[in-house]
């Protein structure tokens, strides 16, 4: 892929990723990059390199934009000529394929909110595959995603609870016998 492909890419990317269901436009990118980083990057330049017409980065507009995509800065390169991707085996790549393969999917449940969202959250993690691994886990493990999901439940209406209430009355409602200092 050409840089300029590779920074349309990661713009749809980044659109899915903040639930758009569309890729950010250049004109939203220059906009989330000053109000993000406090950095600006006009959309034509961004128009110029997508197009090919610049086709190479100063290093601070690569590390800007590095940063904002949160990959690394070798990723703005135009390919090498005659790399495939396919044969890489570097983790980094594998991730990257694990969470696009997590974003694809939650565009395809979109009418599912909660799976829609738990795929995404997944796929923003810096680990998904690790994520993945838990999952499965605890899965093998009989009752435990049951009883996960009865103390996470417990622990977000405790939580709402003390926000509304105070810490002393969400105690006193949970049943707390006890000091309370």
């Amino acid at each position: 892929m050409t840089l300029g492909e590779n920074i349309r890419y990661l713009r749809e990317v980044e659109g899915t990723l903040r639930g758009l269901d569309r890729e950010l436009s250049q004109q939203e990118m220059a906009r989330l990059i000053q109000e993000e980083l406090g950095k600006s990057i006009s959309q034509s330049y961004l128009s110029q390199i997508e197009s090919g017409a610049r086709p190479h980065l100063t290093n601070s507009s690569r590390l800007l934009l590095a940063r904002f995509f949160n990959v690394h800065p070798g990723y703005l390169v135009d390919d090498p000529e005659g790399y495939q991707n396919e044969l890489i085996s570097d983790i980094g790549a594998l991730e990257d394929k694990l969470a696009l393969w997590l974003v694809s999917g939650a565009e395809r449940f979109c009418k599912d909110p909660d799976l829609h969202q738990a795929l995404l959250t997944v796929a923003r993690h810096a680990d998904s595959r690790m994520c993945l691994v838990l999952l499965g886990t605890i899965l093998e493990n009989p009752g435990l995603a049951e009883r996960l999901i009865e103390v996470l439940f417990l622990m977000a209406m405790f939580a709402k609870l003390f926000r509304k209430a105070g810490p002393h009355e969400a105690i006193i409602v949970y049943g707390f016998r006890g000091t309370v200092s």
